[in-house]
């Protein structure tokens, strides 16, 4: 297996995770029952599931309004544009 491949597919696997995660804190949210920490959340976008942060943000209205956590949801997708443009000009696609 090529790398290229192989980071889509932990990049889908991270995304999909990620919206999962969102999803399971609404219901326990709705439900009264154990949360999934922010920090998790935060922690699972950075690792690079913010697509599927945003994704479940707009689709489920979860989290939409509570800061600092829209904020450093920003920051992350902030980032990971940065990364993946410095990584295209080091590798020569721009």
């Amino acid at each position: 297996m090529t790398f290229i491949p192989a980071a889509l597919g932990l990049y889908t696997v991270l995304n999909i995770t990620t919206f999962f995660l969102f999803w399971w804190d609404k219901r326990a949210a709705r439900q009264g029952d154990r949360r999934i920490r922010e920090r998790t959340l935060l922690l699972f976008a950075l690792m690079g599931g913010s697509v599927g942060a945003v994704t479940a943000q707009h689709m489920l209205r979860h989290k939409t309004r509570k800061q600092p956590f829209c904020g450093l949801l920003f920051a992350i997708i902030a980032l990971h544009i940065a990364a993946v443009v410095v990584w295209a000009f080091f590798a020569g696609t721009v």
